[in-house]
């Protein structure tokens, strides 16, 4: 099978011929059809996210494809079915071995494009705002990097759950998008001044972070007394130090977000909010927004959509099947 495999972290990956793997105990065979990309990988690539795999390994944390195969003791699956995984690397191929925990069931209204683009931008957010936020109607939710992957499906979920919703992003098509989305207000990331446009519309309930850097700042210095800040990633590539006396003066709370992690010590929360979310989907309340489908041996073009900010919403590499 081919796949986008990666050897040192000095090198960047290939597409190589591997063998075709087995499912041991436990785990599934899947004949991947889409693989959603995800800031992640790139951090992979360099060794520097939390969770990079040994060497060497396959990229792509997000699946959707038909199963095949079955390991051992699986319940629950059966071959032909269609499923989306949050495998955690080994997407970016043909065909892949995943532990059956990590998949779900695919709602039968759903494609494989959406449901690769779907588990971690939506379920990030959602547990983000709901979970860990405790979003209420009526708050306002200030969206950095309001058009990217995870940052469009906060919009979308804010207004669902009744937030007013600003959305921050770079230039006027983004912005768009983000509107589109369900975005309340605008804010210009290359040329308005955040925070005066924030505390404009009366300061910040909740603030959704996936960029990090000067745009953490500024809205941090844009909140309400009590609001929480969510830090979702640091797209920038500058992870910002917050001075705890500036939390103790506004009485505002931060908290970090790593959605794969609760499937370590909380797993039926993940499973509950995608419950919820593909619940959404199926009667039509939010839809992934994909920028760009690229085949498997495009996947570095895909990659540096993201590197380089010019993708919105999610990019997915697309299988033959």
């Amino acid at each position: 099978m081919r796949a986008y495999h990666l050897v040192s972290h000095d090198i960047s990956p290939q597409l190589t011929d591997l063998p075709d793997p087995a499912p041991g105990p436990g785990q599934i065979g899947v004949t991947i059809r889409a693989c959603g990309l995800n800031f992640a990988d790139l951090l992979m690539m360099r060794g520097t996210y939390q969770d990079t795999p040994a060497l060497p390994f396959t990229l792509g944390m997000e699946v959707a494809g038909v199963v095949d195969a079955l390991g051992a003791g699986v319940t629950g699956f059966a071959v032909g079915d269609r499923v989306a995984v949050f495998g955690g690397q080994g997407g970016l191929a043909e065909r892949g071995v995943f532990d059956a925990a990590r998949a779900v069931i695919m709602p039968d209204v759903m494609g494989f494009d959406d449901a690769a683009a779907f588990q971690i931008a939506y379920g990030t957010s959602h547990l983000a705002l709901d979970h860990r936020a405790r979003l209420q109607p009526g708050e306002t939710l200030l969206v950095l990097g309001a058009a990217g992957g995870v940052g469009l499906t906060a919009v979308e979920i804010g207004k669902l759950m009744g937030a007013r919703v600003v959305a921050c992003a770079r230039g006027p098509e983004k912005l768009d998008i983000a509107r589109r989305a369900g975005a309340d207000h605008l804010i210009d990331a290359t040329g308005d001044d955040i925070r005066e446009a924030v505390l404009a519309l009366g300061g910040a309930d909740v603030v959704y972070d996936a960029v990090g850097g000067d745009q953490f700042t500024a809205a941090f210095r844009s909140c309400k007394p009590e609001a929480r800040i969510l830090s979702i990633g640091f797209a920038s590539g500058d992870v910002p130090q917050i001075k705890a006396n500036h939390l103790l003066v506004k009485n505002l709370t931060v908290m970090g977000l790593y959605w794969g992690g609760y499937l370590g010590f909380a797993p039926k929360l993940l499973t509950g909010s995608l419950a919820t979310l593909f619940d959404w989907y199926a009667h039509g309340r939010i839809r992934p927004h994909v920028s760009h489908v690229l085949p498997l041996d495009r996947a570095a073009e895909g990659l540096a959509l993201l590197r380089d900010r010019k993708s919105t919403g999610k990019v997915v590499i697309r299988l033959p099947g």
